[in-house]
């Protein structure tokens, strides 16, 4: 009786090795596909039902409909995270000088329009001369190396621009065939959580689609209209350099950080250059700019799924430091699937007592 049940457990663990080495083995192959495998999912998920409902309208031909999408995917993703991170990286050692330029910098007096400005005035002449007292040599002190740590992580992150454009046409080419068999992947993908956790395996994999779409929705989108209002406001300003600071406000509003910093920036040099009415427009501009993201964020967000916004902000930061771009995406969908899940099973526990 015994050697049956040894043979068969030595069967099992040989069996589990062999496939474990065979999944390793995979993903090791497939390792530097990986990132634009991930990234391309996320799209195509984010997508879907824009791309049905493209198909519905072109008399159901489905490549008619992969066609458009993956001409808007160049338009709307490709393109402004090429011209972005391309920016970034090819000006990281301008942007640097610009921290840096401040110790030769002398600040005027605050103007005396600010004391017109209503809530924020006062704060502002405070923090200009506390700014003055300091003098731009300590100031440019302090921020000089945060200026270079931030452009030298940047830089190691995202590599050099023809490696990430390479990323992003493979991008292109694996949502493309998604596109094409997404069903197909679909039902496997489900077939698989079915097999491992039932029906419970069968929501997570819903909830991962939710996660993606209020992501996509909630995060991109906000970081777009941030950047791009704040880069008109920055161009009709005469503000230098527009579009590179435009590309600096968009991956800050991906980090959750928001287009305000540059653009506050931007209104205490124009000041600083006795543009006060420039100053001014700016500022108000600035206020609208900044609170955006605390408007169409959660609106967003609400559509793609319905997620703890807390969720959201903690899996963007904390994916986007452990895993970098990608991580925007990956870190709230692990955290949404992780919390529905012991949610689930909570409240299980709790029905049976």
């Amino acid at each position: 009786m015994s050697e049956p049940i040894q043979r068969d457990l030595t069967r099992n663990v040989l069996a589990i090795l062999v496939i474990g080495g065979l999944c390793g083995f995979s993903f090791w192959i497939l390792r530097p596909f990986l990132p634009a495998i991930i990234w391309a999912t996320m799209i195509v998920v984010a997508t879907w039902p824009l791309m049905t409902a493209i198909q519905n309208r072109l008399w159901g031909k489905r490549w008619l409909a992969v066609s458009i999408m993956t001409v808007l995917l160049l338009l709307v993703f490709v393109v402004p995270f090429s011209l972005a991170i391309g920016t970034i990286v090819e000006n990281s050692d301008r942007i640097a000088g610009w921290v840096k330029s401040i110790a030769t910098l002398k600040m005027p007096p605050p103007s005396e329009m600010l004391h017109k400005i209503p809530m924020v005035g006062e704060r502002i002449i405070a923090l200009w001369n506390d700014v003055i007292a300091a003098g731009p040599s300590e100031l440019a002190s302090k921020a000089a190396p945060y200026a270079g740590k931030i452009a030298s992580w940047f830089v190691a992150e995202v590599g050099s621009f023809g490696l990430v454009a390479a990323q992003f046409v493979l991008t292109i080419i694996i949502s493309t065939v998604l596109y094409s068999s997404g069903e197909s992947a679909a039902t496997l993908i489900r077939q698989f959580a079915r097999r491992l956790g039932g029906e419970r395996g069968d929501d997570a994999v819903k909830l991962a689609g939710q996660a993606i779409r209020g992501v996509a929705l909630g995060v991109v989108v906000t970081a777009l209209a941030q950047s791009l209002l704040g880069g008109i406001g920055l161009a009709v300003a005469g503000i230098p350099f527009a579009t590179v600071l435009t590309a600096v406000m968009f991956m800050l509003a991906l980090a959750q950080i928001g287009a305000a910093p540059v653009l506050f920036v931007a209104v205490v040099w124009l000041y600083w250059s006795g543009a006060f009415g420039w100053a001014t427009a700016l500022l108000v501009w600035a206020i609208i700019v900044g609170s955006l993201d605390n408007v169409l964020r959660p609106i967003l967000i609400k559509k793609g799924g319905d997620l703890p916004l807390l969720l959201i902000f903690a899996g963007v930061i904390g994916g986007l430091v452990a895993f970098g771009l990608v991580g925007i995406f990956v870190g709230p969908v692990v955290l949404a699937v992780t919390y529905t899940l012991f949610a689930a099973w909570a409240a299980e526990g709790s029905n049976k007592n």
